[in-house]
């Protein structure tokens, strides 16, 4: 199944976060569904359910969940979680303008007043007491309480529907979500790697990269599969993402040799835990690339 995707000019909220209007321009690039993904969030959305996605970086999360609002329709209102990303950025700020006490809604409020698709990316890096915060707006009453301002409660509009993604606790600065949290998305999806020949496929439409260097792409998805590979039963530190094989295929692209093209992109990166890791990895470059 094959979506496309665009996004019109940002528009921003009082509190800055930007939200996507989505829409469906035959001139737009197309998202492709190598986990047949579209139609489970199509699904759960259709019978009221929340969806969580789970899986490591860069294999497409952010890229599927603005196809499915694209799909649907829906304004999409993202929060990337850190932990900096406080109650106030979900639920709002009291403000002073001319003397008078005013209210400015956080991107939670805004998307449950206007019926939009709620993203939250990497939640399981957010800190206790919004997850707390967070809850209460997602069981079934779908409302939440502004303590904050007056106590009004705010009820979910039609339509609001909510994506969380998750990266695998592994991942530096993640924590295990707690029960009730986790049960708000009875819809799990996992999202693993496309295989070699669907990841190319990407890359070429990320890129304008010619037949003659299709090859050396190849080679470097082959690569970037094995240190993935690596990395998974913790041989290797660190897994590269979708965006690194871009990356080097743009490198490549401009007239990059491929093999300084891979030490550039996949190597020197481990460096930074120590010159074993980055022998390894050059070891794994020049069994692939040769001399």
């Amino acid at each position: 199944m094959q979506v496309a995707i665009y996004l019109f000019k940002s528009s921003k909220t009082n509190l800055g976060y930007r939200c996507l209007l989505l829409s469906h321009p035959s001139s737009s690039p197309v998202y492709l569904d190598w986990n047949d993904a579209l139609p489970v969030l199509r699904r759960a959305y259709d019978l009221g359910l929340f969806t969580m996605i789970i899986g490591p970086k860069g294999t497409g999360k952010t890229t599927l969940v603005r196809a499915f609002g694209a799909e649907i329709g829906r304004t999409l209102f993202p929060v990337n979680f850190s932990l900096r990303t406080r109650e106030s950025h979900l639920i709002g700020t009291k403000t002073l303008e001319n003397g008078g006490v005013g209210f400015v809604d956080g991107i939670l409020v805004e998307s449950m007043k206007l019926g939009g698709l709620l993203y939250l990316d990497e939640l399981n890096a957010a800190e206790a007491d919004v997850l707390l915060r967070l809850d209460e707006a997602l069981d079934d009453r779908r409302q939440v309480v502004l303590k904050e301002s007056e106590g009004q409660t705010i009820t979910a509009s039609k339509g609001w529907t909510v994506i969380a993604t998750i990266n695998p606790l592994s991942h530096v600065g993640t924590k295990e979500l707690p029960p009730q949290l986790l049960s708000r998305f009875p819809v799990r999806l996992r999202l693993e790697y496309p295989p070699e020949e669907v990841e190319v496929d990407i890359i070429r439409r990320h890129t304008s990269i010619e037949n003659s260097a299709l090859a050396s792409t190849r080679m470097g998805v082959k690569l970037a599969n094995k240190l993935r590979e690596a990395a998974a039963v913790e041989e290797l530190y660190y897994s590269p993402s979708m965006r690194e094989t871009i990356a080097f295929s743009k490198l490549i692209e401009s007239g990059s040799e491929a093999k300084y093209a891979a030490q550039l992109v996949f190597a020197n990166v481990y460096g930074q835990w120590g010159d074993v890791e980055y022998r390894k990895v050059m070891d794994m470059i020049t069994s692939i690339f040769g001399n």
